[in-house]
């Protein structure tokens, strides 16, 4: 490793890397950007901004071959037009130009490209672009996509995604009725990439929640579709989920993923513990980036950010971590008061001797803070790096006031440090020893936060960051008798503002429903007489049930809508899909298709009539998209499995295509009775079928197993 690499691999690392240079893929990898976090503040708007760009640069610098982001692109699901307008500018003046793109595409590059329109999904496959790092992105649980409707649901990466700056993969349907999700799992379809004798197959599985993907996983319905000679290929998985425990279902466990994959990268986790990690009783590893920016002052954050340079030779790695130098230096400490009183005597009853103590330990904080700037600036210089100027520090002081009577007011306490620290606001946290008592009724003015997830310790902004909501607001609002306000819109309301960050959902909902609660008590009232108190309270009693009312069936409407939204596209996919497939629930470990075992035939409805009648458009297929790098993949159709075949590379003309004649291939889907229940189709025609590999319309052959 050259003094240009940094420091030096960690983990696993590549017999002969330099013997074989083209075979060797070089990726930058990095997670939770968040993009956007805090832009509004005059210290640290530009923190999360500065990163990223620092991030594209060392892409440059290392020659890397694409970049690989695990979810939380963006801080916020609606992104305001300036971080849009300094992403989208970063994107290309760092990823486009006229560099070659070392590595060539096997999977189809028009599977999930917008419907209506011409260009490709992977954006170095247009003819129109001049792209020199490829960018993959999936989305996390901050940036995810959100709406419904004919046009699907969409997210500030789908945005992206039709610039062509980023390569949007990891997003599929999930069932909007409870007898789909009984039925139905999800479907991952890869991008197979090649350079030289390496072959990558990547695997993106957006962000859901956790409960239903903790179910997946647990009942074997993660379909990986993976090319036949799957153990030849260097399989990366890259999802968005809890990886901490912090309740039964609200993790992933880190052992149920396939045995093929070769590492996990896992996003959603800020700590940088970016060192390949074991997982027992498999044969991969994760890797887990951690954030790019501190998005909370807890203890996980103040660990150094990296990101990691991985390169792939065949079925071996390597990952380099490389630290961030535009990362603000971090430092936080806790103390308890009442042990500082026993070991320097200090007095718990005298406000100004605390508050003189506590002042001197954040001055310790702030130098030991800029004593880390100077000591990695340092470094960075000794390595042949530019010196950056110094930046204000992030410090964090958790005192424990346990026995003491009165505490200085903590805003008030940081305006002296003003100039000196980035965030003088919340420099402190006070907390107290939990005391065992009997829960009552949740107070108004200071509801109960505490939670398995919640470090005591936390501030209450911060609490609110990582409690479960839906729990956090059931038992508040279970608690309060609401005279004016619907508590089910109200918990809608609360869950935008501390799930989506949206800060005006509250205040919008409040507004909206003062409104129609004095339109309909004028209405009521009859004109400008007084009522008497038992009247104007019989009066805005019937309002608000008439509101609840009004509520109640509009989520009824939603869910009809959803629910004939779901029946539309299966039986789209019922008519349209010749790689529908009807796959057992398995009982082993994997998730892919090279099951041998005959399942054991189970009822089920009869597909569609109209399916024989669509079949014959099929035969158009190998008509639409010449073939444009490197060889595709063939599909094996057989009952037992759903399978990726790679030709050899003996040729270098692409096979010519054997296809059953599509009047015989159609009647197959008559045969349900004789399948299992389980029945998806894992490419469908709406804009959410995203994975840029699935079946490579005229590209991929159809083999029959039957012989």
């Amino acid at each position: 490793m050259s003094d240009e690499e940094g420091p030096a691999p960690t983990g696993p690392a590549i017999r002969h890397r330099d013997e074989f240079p083209d075979d060797t893929i070089r990726i930058m990898l990095a997670t939770d950007n968040h993009i956007g976090y805090m832009e509004r503040d005059p210290v640290r708007g530009q923190d999360s901004i500065n990163t990223f760009r620092e991030i594209l640069q060392l892409a440059v610098k290392h020659d890397v071959d694409f970049i690989l982001l695990a979810g939380d692109l963006f801080h916020e699901n609606k992104p305001s037009r300036d971080c849009l307008y300094q992403t989208i500018a970063l994107l290309r003046e760092y990823t486009l130009g006229d560099k070659p793109v070392q590595v060539e595409l096997l999977s189809d590059p028009d599977e999930g490209k917008v419907d209506g329109f011409s260009f490709p999904a992977v954006n170095y496959e247009d003819p129109n672009f001049n792209v020199s790092i490829p960018v993959f992105s999936i989305h996390g649980n901050h940036d995810d996509p959100q709406g419904v409707g004919a046009e699907g649901a969409l997210c500030a990466l789908d945005v992206l995604s039709v610039t062509g700056l980023i390569n949007y993969m990891g997003k599929f349907d999930l069932p909007v009725s409870d007898a789909e999700a009984t039925n139905n799992g999800i479907a991952v379809r890869p991008i197979l990439l090649r350079k030289g004798n390496t072959h990558l197959g990547l695997y993106g599985i957006g962000n859901v929640k956790d409960q239903r993907m903790h179910f997946e996983l647990r009942s074997n319905r993660v379909r990986m579709f993976m090319p036949r000679d799957k153990h030849t290929w260097f399989n990366i998985m890259l999802l968005h989920q809890n990886r901490v425990k912090h309740g039964p279902q609200e993790f992933v466990p880190e052992g149920l993923f396939d045995d093929s994959i070769d590492l996990v990268v896992w996003g959603h986790e800020h700590d940088c513990r970016i060192v390949p990690e074991p997982v027992a009783g498999k044969q991969y590893y994760i890797t887990q980036p951690g954030s790019s920016v501190a998005t909370s002052l807890a203890d996980g954050e103040s660990i150094e950010k990296h990101v990691a340079l991985l390169q792939i030779q065949g079925k071996e790695f390597e990952m380099t971590p490389i630290p961030l130098r535009t990362v603000r230096p971090f430092v936080i400490e806790s103390v308890v008061l009442s042990e500082v009183a026993e070991e320097e005597g200090l007095n718990l009853g005298d406000q100004m001797e605390i508050t003189k103590y506590l002042k001197n330990k954040v001055n310790e904080l702030i130098d030991q803070a800029n004593g880390q700037w100077e000591e990695r600036n340092q470094r960075a210089v000794e390595d042949g790096e530019e010196s950056l100027e110094p930046m204000l520090p992030l410090v964090r002081l958790k005192v424990d006031t346990t026995g003491v009577s009165e505490m200085s007011n903590p805003i008030r306490f940081g305006q002296e440090f003003q100039g000196r620290l980035a965030n003088p606001r919340d420099v402190l946290v006070f907390h107290r020893a939990k005391k065992s008592a009997t829960r009552g009724k949740v107070s108004t003015a200071e509801p109960e936060l505490e939670d398995d997830s919640v470090d005591a310790d936390m501030s209450t902004s911060e609490k609110l960051a990582r409690v479960r909501v839906a729990g956090l607001v059931k038992k508040y609002l279970e608690a309060q008798e609401l005279q004016l306000l619907g508590e089910m819109e109200m918990s809608d309301a609360i869950a935008m503002f501390v799930e989506k960050d949206d800060t005006h959902a509250i205040g919008t909902y409040v507004n909206k429903a003062f409104k129609k609660l004095t339109k309909s008590a004028q209405t009521a009232g009859g004109g400008d007489e007084e009522l008497g108190e038992d009247e104007l309270d019989e009066m805005l009693a019937k309002a608000k049930a008439e509101q609840d009312k009004q509520y109640a069936d509009k989520q009824k409407e939603t869910q009809a809508a959803r629910k004939a939204k779901g029946k539309e596209k299966a039986a789209a996919a019922e008519s349209d899909d010749s790689m529908m497939i009807d796959e057992p629930l398995g009982n082993g470990g994997g998730s892919d298709f090279d099951d041998d075992s005959e399942p054991a035939p189970v009822k089920k409805k009869a597909a569609p009539k109209k399916a024989p009648a669509k079949a014959p458009a099929k035969a158009k297929a190998p008509a639409k998209a010449p073939a444009k790098r490197g060889k595709k993949a063939a599909v094996s159709d057989s009952d037992d499995d759903e399978i990726i075949e790679i030709p050899d590379d003996d040729s270098d003309s692409d096979p010519p295509a054997k296809k059953k004649p599509a009047a015989k291939k159609a009647p197959a889907k008559k045969k349900a009775p004789a399948q299992s229940q389980l029945t998806f189709a894992p490419a469908t025609t709406g804009r959410s079928s995203r994975a840029a590999a699935t079946k490579a319309r005229g590209k991929m052959v159809i083999d029959d197993d039957s012989d």
